[in-house]
């Protein structure tokens, strides 16, 4: 008997109902499942707290709670979460600090869809979650 493989589970928050759908796509395109989503960092903790995902995809400038406050929080709670922060801030300062409390990777919403997929994919892949080569190598044939 063959079982499929667990599908990486994913939180993505962020207070744009239009960035969270295109996001959503990207991880529905890289075979993960969007587990919940919010629309600002109270919210995203209150998920993250009762669904457990692996990955959290936030944005940094979120009502009553911003981005790098939930992130803390997050990986206080569990430092093994893949952690991306997807913002419209260039601040090396932010992306120092993201970075500094756990974030994996430190994503600019103005990069192109695919490399944002990519991105996601080889954060996933550094992180063991899965091959992300499959699904570049299904989506060229």
């Amino acid at each position: 008997m063959t079982t499929e493989p667990t599908k990486i589970r994913v939180l993505i928050a962020d207070d744009d109902a239009h960035v969270r759908h295109l996001v959503r796509l990207i991880v529905m395109c890289l075979g993960g499942d969007v587990v919940a989503e919010a629309a600002d960092g109270i919210e995203a903790l209150e998920m993250f707290a009762k669904l457990r995902p692996q990955v959290a995809i936030l944005d940094l400038d979120m009502p009553r709670m911003r981005g790098d406050e939930a992130l803390a929080r997050i990986m206080a709670f569990e430092p093994r979460t893949v952690a991306i922060m997807l913002t419209r801030h260039a601040s090396s300062v932010s992306m120092d600090a993201c970075l500094r409390l756990g974030a994996r990777r430190y994503v600019l919403k103005n990069t192109r869809y695919v490399d944002i997929q990519r991105q996601f994919a080889e954060c996933w892949r550094e992180c063991r979650l899965y091959d992300y080569r499959r699904h570049f190598e299904t989506a060229a044939q």
